[in-house]
């Protein structure tokens, strides 16, 4: 059974790292580019953002025993074959797990200016994925 504790959980610790995030995107791309205080913080707050976005399609995937998931992309097909996600939010967020491997292992060769793009652009799809959920379990 999904626990609607758990989500809340994940959702308010989401909504944190969002706000976060809005923050950051007020400053002008110049400034963003020259501060790597900022940068890191933008990385780091979007890596655990896309990773509370996981934790929740796995936990429902597990508590309502769907099929398992082939890496952290396929998660969100899985969300969108049970009927929970439109599959045009799980190509997106496929794409958005996509980009948090690479956050994690390719940190190094991530243009700062698609991380700031990613910030005033992607956003959507997570609060997106979190409206959905909240419709759908809570």
């Amino acid at each position: 059974m999904v626990s609607t504790e758990k989500i809340s959980r994940k959702f308010v610790q989401l909504e944190e790292y969002l706000e976060l995030l809005a923050r950051i995107g007020e400053i002008s791309e110049k400034e963003f580019i020259e501060d790597k205080i900022l940068i890191g913080s933008a990385k780091y707050y979007l890596q655990v953002s896309i990773e509370c976005c996981l934790d929740v399609a796995n936990h429902i995937i597990a508590s309502e025993k769907y099929r398992a998931p082939k890496d952290y992309a396929d998660t969100f097909s899985v969300i969108a074959e049970s009927g929970i996600i439109e599959k045009g939010l799980s190509q997106n967020l496929r794409q958005m797990a996509k980009f948090r491997n690479r956050l994690v292992h390719l940190y190094a060769e991530i243009e700062n200016r698609s991380i700031y793009a990613y910030i005033q652009d992607d956003l959507k799809d997570i609060r997106m994925f979190r409206q959905t959920i909240i419709r759908c379990f809570l």
